[in-house]
Protein backbone atom coordinates (compact mmCIF):
# COMPACT_ATOMS: atom_id res chain seq x y z
CA UNK A 1 0.00 0.00 0.00
CA UNK A 2 1.52 3.32 -1.04
CA UNK A 3 1.81 6.42 1.14
CA UNK A 4 -1.35 8.07 -0.20
CA UNK A 5 -3.44 4.98 0.59
CA UNK A 6 -2.00 4.90 4.09
CA UNK A 7 -2.93 8.54 4.61
CA UNK A 8 -6.47 8.02 3.29
CA UNK A 9 -7.15 4.69 5.00
CA UNK A 10 -8.96 6.21 8.03
CA UNK A 11 -11.44 7.89 5.66
CA UNK A 12 -11.90 4.62 3.77
CA UNK A 13 -12.71 2.84 7.03
CA UNK A 14 -15.27 5.52 7.90
CA UNK A 15 -16.80 5.42 4.41
CA UNK A 16 -17.00 1.65 4.55
CA UNK A 17 -18.65 1.75 7.97
CA UNK A 18 -21.33 4.17 6.77
CA UNK A 19 -22.02 2.04 3.67
CA UNK A 20 -22.20 -1.13 5.76
CA UNK A 21 -24.64 0.42 8.24
CA UNK A 22 -26.84 1.60 5.38
CA UNK A 23 -26.89 -1.87 3.81
CA UNK A 24 -27.62 -3.46 7.19
CA UNK A 25 -30.64 -1.17 7.68
CA UNK A 26 -31.99 -2.11 4.26
CA UNK A 27 -31.35 -5.82 4.85
CA UNK A 28 -33.26 -5.70 8.16
CA UNK A 29 -36.14 -3.67 6.75
CA UNK A 30 -35.48 -0.58 8.87
CA UNK A 31 -35.00 1.33 5.62
CA UNK A 32 -37.73 0.33 3.18
CA UNK A 33 -37.16 -1.21 -0.25
CA UNK A 34 -39.96 -1.13 -2.81
CA UNK A 35 -40.88 -3.91 -5.25
CA UNK A 36 -42.98 -3.66 -8.40
CA UNK A 37 -45.24 -5.99 -10.39
CA UNK A 38 -42.95 -6.47 -13.38
CA UNK A 39 -39.47 -7.86 -14.04
CA UNK A 40 -36.74 -5.39 -13.08
CA UNK A 41 -33.09 -6.13 -13.88
CA UNK A 42 -30.44 -3.99 -12.21
CA UNK A 43 -26.98 -3.71 -13.77
CA UNK A 44 -24.25 -2.13 -11.71
CA UNK A 45 -20.91 -2.46 -9.98
CA UNK A 46 -19.23 -2.05 -6.62
CA UNK A 47 -16.60 0.34 -7.94
CA UNK A 48 -16.69 3.81 -9.45
CA UNK A 49 -17.18 3.65 -13.24
CA UNK A 50 -15.36 1.92 -16.05
CA UNK A 51 -16.80 -1.61 -15.87
CA UNK A 52 -18.82 -1.57 -19.10
CA UNK A 53 -22.39 -1.06 -17.92
CA UNK A 54 -23.53 0.57 -21.17
CA UNK A 55 -22.61 -2.33 -23.51
CA UNK A 56 -24.12 -4.77 -21.00
CA UNK A 57 -27.43 -2.86 -20.93
CA UNK A 58 -27.37 -2.82 -24.74
CA UNK A 59 -26.82 -6.59 -24.76
CA UNK A 60 -29.96 -7.03 -22.63
CA UNK A 61 -31.94 -4.72 -24.90
CA UNK A 62 -30.98 -6.77 -27.95
CA UNK A 63 -31.82 -9.97 -26.12
CA UNK A 64 -35.27 -8.91 -24.92
CA UNK A 65 -36.69 -6.12 -27.07
CA UNK A 66 -38.07 -8.35 -29.83
CA UNK A 67 -40.52 -9.97 -27.40
CA UNK A 68 -41.08 -7.39 -24.67
CA UNK A 69 -41.68 -3.67 -24.21
CA UNK A 70 -38.43 -2.47 -22.66
CA UNK A 71 -37.64 0.65 -20.66
CA UNK A 72 -34.25 1.72 -19.41
CA UNK A 73 -33.98 3.90 -16.32
CA UNK A 74 -30.75 5.74 -15.56
CA UNK A 75 -29.73 8.58 -13.30
CA UNK A 76 -28.60 10.59 -16.31
CA UNK A 77 -25.17 11.41 -14.93
CA UNK A 78 -24.02 15.01 -15.59
CA UNK A 79 -27.22 15.96 -17.43
CA UNK A 80 -28.29 19.58 -17.30
CA UNK A 81 -31.77 18.81 -15.99
CA UNK A 82 -33.45 17.39 -12.91
CA UNK A 83 -36.28 15.03 -12.05
CA UNK A 84 -37.98 12.48 -14.26
CA UNK A 85 -37.62 12.80 -18.03
CA UNK A 86 -38.87 10.36 -20.64
CA UNK A 87 -36.78 10.77 -23.78
CA UNK A 88 -38.49 12.18 -26.86
CA UNK A 89 -37.60 13.91 -30.12
CA UNK A 90 -36.42 16.99 -28.21
CA UNK A 91 -33.98 15.06 -26.01
CA UNK A 92 -30.21 15.26 -26.30
CA UNK A 93 -27.11 14.36 -24.28
CA UNK A 94 -27.43 17.55 -22.24
CA UNK A 95 -31.03 16.91 -21.15
CA UNK A 96 -30.87 13.18 -20.39
CA UNK A 97 -27.15 12.32 -20.23
CA UNK A 98 -24.84 10.79 -22.81
CA UNK A 99 -25.48 7.10 -22.14
CA UNK A 100 -29.30 7.30 -22.02
CA UNK A 101 -29.18 9.39 -25.20
CA UNK A 102 -27.12 6.66 -26.81
CA UNK A 103 -29.81 4.11 -25.86
CA UNK A 104 -32.49 6.41 -27.27
CA UNK A 105 -30.73 6.85 -30.60
CA UNK A 106 -29.81 3.20 -31.09
CA UNK A 107 -33.04 1.55 -29.95
CA UNK A 108 -36.05 3.61 -31.09
CA UNK A 109 -38.52 0.89 -30.06
CA UNK A 110 -37.76 1.17 -26.33
CA UNK A 111 -38.55 3.79 -23.69
CA UNK A 112 -35.58 5.63 -22.22
CA UNK A 113 -36.05 7.48 -18.95
CA UNK A 114 -33.85 9.25 -16.41
CA UNK A 115 -34.47 9.96 -12.74
CA UNK A 116 -32.04 10.06 -9.82
CA UNK A 117 -34.89 8.67 -7.68
CA UNK A 118 -35.30 5.22 -9.21
CA UNK A 119 -38.51 4.51 -7.27
CA UNK A 120 -40.14 7.64 -8.64
CA UNK A 121 -38.77 6.87 -12.10
CA UNK A 122 -40.38 3.42 -12.10
CA UNK A 123 -43.68 4.84 -10.87
CA UNK A 124 -43.61 7.46 -13.62
CA UNK A 125 -42.89 4.83 -16.28
CA UNK A 126 -45.77 2.69 -15.04
CA UNK A 127 -48.10 5.70 -15.23
CA UNK A 128 -47.46 6.09 -18.97
CA UNK A 129 -50.10 5.05 -21.49
CA UNK A 130 -47.56 2.63 -22.97
CA UNK A 131 -46.34 0.76 -19.90
CA UNK A 132 -43.08 -1.19 -20.11
CA UNK A 133 -43.08 -4.93 -19.49
CA UNK A 134 -39.45 -4.96 -18.33
CA UNK A 135 -37.34 -2.21 -16.76
CA UNK A 136 -33.54 -2.24 -16.99
CA UNK A 137 -31.97 -0.21 -14.18
CA UNK A 138 -28.65 1.27 -15.24
CA UNK A 139 -26.01 1.70 -12.50
CA UNK A 140 -28.41 0.92 -9.65
CA UNK A 141 -26.64 -1.74 -7.60
CA UNK A 142 -26.40 0.61 -4.61
CA UNK A 143 -29.91 2.04 -5.10
CA UNK A 144 -31.43 -0.07 -2.33
CA UNK A 145 -34.69 1.89 -2.22
CA UNK A 146 -35.81 -0.23 -5.18
CA UNK A 147 -35.61 -4.00 -4.84
CA UNK A 148 -34.94 -5.37 -8.29
CA UNK A 149 -35.90 -8.90 -9.16
CA UNK A 150 -32.54 -9.71 -10.73
CA UNK A 151 -29.07 -8.23 -10.16
CA UNK A 152 -26.12 -8.33 -12.55
CA UNK A 153 -22.84 -7.17 -11.01
CA UNK A 154 -19.93 -6.14 -13.24
CA UNK A 155 -16.25 -6.10 -12.32
CA UNK A 156 -13.36 -5.35 -14.65
CA UNK A 157 -10.67 -7.87 -15.53
CA UNK A 158 -7.44 -6.68 -13.93
CA UNK A 159 -9.38 -4.51 -11.47
CA UNK A 160 -11.53 -7.01 -9.58
CA UNK A 161 -13.58 -5.79 -6.63
CA UNK A 162 -11.95 -8.51 -4.53
CA UNK A 163 -8.58 -6.76 -4.96
CA UNK A 164 -9.86 -3.21 -4.43
CA UNK A 165 -10.27 -0.89 -1.43
CA UNK A 166 -13.03 1.40 -0.23
CA UNK A 167 -13.19 5.02 -1.35
CA UNK A 168 -11.16 7.21 -1.13
CA UNK A 169 -8.28 4.75 -0.72
CA UNK A 170 -9.55 2.64 -3.60
CA UNK A 171 -12.56 2.70 -5.92
CA UNK A 172 -15.18 0.67 -4.05
CA UNK A 173 -18.51 2.31 -3.25
CA UNK A 174 -19.25 -0.40 -0.70
CA UNK A 175 -17.57 -3.46 0.75
CA UNK A 176 -16.94 -6.42 -1.55
CA UNK A 177 -19.45 -8.33 0.60
CA UNK A 178 -22.12 -6.39 -1.31
CA UNK A 179 -21.49 -8.80 -4.19
CA UNK A 180 -23.66 -11.30 -2.29
CA UNK A 181 -26.75 -9.46 -3.59
CA UNK A 182 -25.90 -10.35 -7.21
CA UNK A 183 -27.54 -13.19 -9.11
CA UNK A 184 -24.90 -13.04 -11.84
CA UNK A 185 -21.37 -11.64 -11.74
CA UNK A 186 -19.68 -10.71 -15.01
CA UNK A 187 -15.96 -10.06 -15.34
CA UNK A 188 -15.80 -7.54 -18.17
CA UNK A 189 -13.06 -6.34 -20.54
CA UNK A 190 -11.31 -9.72 -20.55
CA UNK A 191 -8.93 -10.95 -23.24
CA UNK A 192 -11.11 -12.72 -25.81
CA UNK A 193 -8.95 -15.85 -25.39
CA UNK A 194 -9.00 -15.94 -21.58
CA UNK A 195 -7.83 -19.39 -20.51
CA UNK A 196 -9.88 -21.79 -18.40
CA UNK A 197 -7.08 -21.77 -15.82
CA UNK A 198 -7.30 -18.00 -15.40
CA UNK A 199 -11.10 -18.17 -15.28
CA UNK A 200 -10.86 -20.65 -12.41
CA UNK A 201 -8.31 -18.45 -10.63
CA UNK A 202 -10.60 -15.41 -10.88
CA UNK A 203 -13.57 -17.46 -9.69
CA UNK A 204 -11.62 -18.48 -6.59
CA UNK A 205 -10.57 -14.89 -5.91
CA UNK A 206 -14.15 -13.60 -6.16
CA UNK A 207 -15.37 -16.29 -3.72
CA UNK A 208 -18.85 -16.63 -5.19
CA UNK A 209 -21.84 -18.05 -3.35
CA UNK A 210 -23.28 -21.37 -4.53
CA UNK A 211 -26.33 -19.70 -6.06
CA UNK A 212 -24.31 -17.21 -8.14
CA UNK A 213 -23.22 -17.65 -11.75
CA UNK A 214 -20.01 -16.20 -13.16
CA UNK A 215 -19.40 -15.12 -16.77
CA UNK A 216 -16.54 -13.47 -18.64
CA UNK A 217 -16.97 -10.93 -21.43
CA UNK A 218 -14.72 -8.96 -23.75
CA UNK A 219 -15.20 -5.76 -25.72
CA UNK A 220 -15.90 -6.46 -29.38
CA UNK A 221 -15.08 -3.48 -31.57
CA UNK A 222 -16.95 -2.81 -34.79
CA UNK A 223 -15.01 -3.21 -38.03
CA UNK A 224 -16.30 0.19 -39.21
CA UNK A 225 -16.22 3.74 -37.92
CA UNK A 226 -19.40 5.76 -38.44
CA UNK A 227 -19.97 9.41 -39.30
CA UNK A 228 -22.89 11.57 -40.35
CA UNK A 229 -21.81 11.55 -43.99
CA UNK A 230 -20.13 8.18 -44.48
CA UNK A 231 -18.88 5.02 -42.84
CA UNK A 232 -15.35 3.70 -43.25
CA UNK A 233 -13.78 0.29 -42.65
CA UNK A 234 -11.30 0.37 -39.75
CA UNK A 235 -8.70 -1.41 -41.90
CA UNK A 236 -8.82 1.50 -44.36
CA UNK A 237 -7.84 4.10 -41.75
CA UNK A 238 -5.68 1.95 -39.46
CA UNK A 239 -2.44 3.45 -40.77
CA UNK A 240 -3.74 6.94 -41.52
CA UNK A 241 -2.86 9.89 -39.26
CA UNK A 242 -5.80 10.70 -36.99
CA UNK A 243 -6.87 12.15 -33.66
CA UNK A 244 -8.47 9.79 -31.14
CA UNK A 245 -10.69 11.41 -28.52
CA UNK A 246 -12.12 9.62 -25.48
CA UNK A 247 -14.09 10.92 -22.50
CA UNK A 248 -14.49 7.54 -20.80
CA UNK A 249 -13.14 6.07 -17.57
CA UNK A 250 -10.61 3.64 -19.06
CA UNK A 251 -9.81 4.51 -22.69
CA UNK A 252 -6.66 2.41 -23.13
CA UNK A 253 -8.26 -0.40 -25.13
CA UNK A 254 -10.09 2.09 -27.38
CA UNK A 255 -6.80 3.80 -28.17
CA UNK A 256 -4.85 0.58 -28.69
CA UNK A 257 -7.45 -0.80 -31.12
CA UNK A 258 -7.11 2.20 -33.47
CA UNK A 259 -3.78 3.82 -32.73
CA UNK A 260 -0.65 3.95 -34.84
CA UNK A 261 2.55 5.94 -34.17
CA UNK A 262 1.31 8.97 -36.13
CA UNK A 263 -1.85 9.41 -34.08
CA UNK A 264 -2.68 11.90 -31.35
CA UNK A 265 -4.64 10.53 -28.38
CA UNK A 266 -6.67 12.92 -26.26
CA UNK A 267 -8.09 11.57 -23.01
CA UNK A 268 -10.72 13.47 -21.01
CA UNK A 269 -12.55 12.60 -17.77
CA UNK A 270 -15.53 10.25 -17.94
CA UNK A 271 -18.74 11.98 -19.15
CA UNK A 272 -16.70 15.07 -20.01
CA UNK A 273 -18.58 18.11 -21.25
CA UNK A 274 -16.37 19.44 -24.03
CA UNK A 275 -15.62 23.16 -23.77
CA UNK A 276 -14.92 25.61 -26.58
CA UNK A 277 -11.24 25.35 -25.63
CA UNK A 278 -11.36 21.57 -25.98
CA UNK A 279 -12.97 21.85 -29.40
CA UNK A 280 -10.34 24.32 -30.60
CA UNK A 281 -7.58 22.00 -29.38
CA UNK A 282 -9.06 19.01 -31.20
CA UNK A 283 -9.46 21.01 -34.43
CA UNK A 284 -5.92 22.36 -34.18
CA UNK A 285 -4.42 18.91 -33.67
CA UNK A 286 -6.56 17.27 -36.35
CA UNK A 287 -6.10 19.81 -39.14
CA UNK A 288 -7.52 17.83 -42.09
CA UNK A 289 -7.14 14.40 -40.51
CA UNK A 290 -10.06 12.32 -39.29
CA UNK A 291 -11.22 12.41 -35.67
CA UNK A 292 -12.48 9.21 -34.04
CA UNK A 293 -14.25 9.17 -30.71
CA UNK A 294 -16.37 6.82 -28.62
CA UNK A 295 -20.05 6.39 -29.31
CA UNK A 296 -21.20 8.31 -26.25
CA UNK A 297 -18.69 11.14 -26.81
CA UNK A 298 -19.93 11.47 -30.39
CA UNK A 299 -23.30 12.68 -29.08
CA UNK A 300 -21.59 15.64 -27.38
CA UNK A 301 -19.07 16.42 -30.12
CA UNK A 302 -21.47 16.19 -33.07
CA UNK A 303 -22.16 19.67 -34.42
CA UNK A 304 -19.02 21.13 -32.86
CA UNK A 305 -16.54 19.41 -35.17
CA UNK A 306 -16.62 19.08 -38.99
CA UNK A 307 -19.02 16.28 -39.88
CA UNK A 308 -16.75 15.10 -42.70
CA UNK A 309 -13.96 14.49 -40.14
CA UNK A 310 -15.80 13.20 -37.06
CA UNK A 311 -16.47 9.47 -36.61
CA UNK A 312 -17.25 7.10 -33.75
CA UNK A 313 -16.38 3.47 -33.10
CA UNK A 314 -19.22 1.28 -31.71
CA UNK A 315 -18.56 -1.54 -29.26
CA UNK A 316 -20.51 -4.54 -28.01
CA UNK A 317 -20.19 -6.85 -25.03
CA UNK A 318 -19.39 -10.43 -26.12
CA UNK A 319 -19.10 -13.52 -23.95
CA UNK A 320 -15.89 -15.51 -23.81
CA UNK A 321 -18.16 -18.55 -23.38
CA UNK A 322 -21.55 -19.46 -21.93
CA UNK A 323 -23.66 -16.83 -23.71
CA UNK A 324 -26.51 -19.30 -24.30
CA UNK A 325 -26.68 -20.12 -20.58
CA UNK A 326 -26.67 -16.42 -19.73
CA UNK A 327 -29.44 -15.69 -22.23
CA UNK A 328 -31.54 -18.58 -20.92
CA UNK A 329 -31.16 -17.41 -17.32
CA UNK A 330 -32.37 -13.92 -18.20
CA UNK A 331 -35.21 -15.13 -20.42
CA UNK A 332 -36.33 -17.63 -17.77
CA UNK A 333 -36.37 -14.90 -15.10
CA UNK A 334 -38.37 -12.54 -17.28
CA UNK A 335 -40.77 -15.28 -18.41
CA UNK A 336 -41.56 -16.53 -14.92
CA UNK A 337 -41.40 -13.29 -12.93
CA UNK A 338 -44.66 -11.51 -12.18
CA UNK A 339 -43.37 -9.71 -9.14
CA UNK A 340 -39.89 -8.95 -7.83
CA UNK A 341 -38.98 -10.81 -4.71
Amino acid sequence: MNLLRKLLSPFAILYGLIASIRNFLFDKGVLKSYSFDLPIIAVGNLSVGGTGKTPQIEYLIRLLSDKYKIATLSRGYKRQSKGFILADANSNAATIGDEPFQFFQKFPSIQVAVDADRKNGIEQLLSQTEKPEIILLDDAFQHRKVKAGFYILLTSYGDLYSDDFMLPTGNLRESSSGAERANIIIVTKCPFNLSFEEQDDIKNRLNLSKNQDLYFTFIAYDDCIYGEIRNVKVEEIQHAAKVLVAGIAKPESFFSYLQNPNDVCLSFPDHHNFTDKDILEIKSLAQNNIIITTEKDFARLKGSLPNNQLFYLPIQSSFVSGSKNFDKTIIDYVGTSTRNS
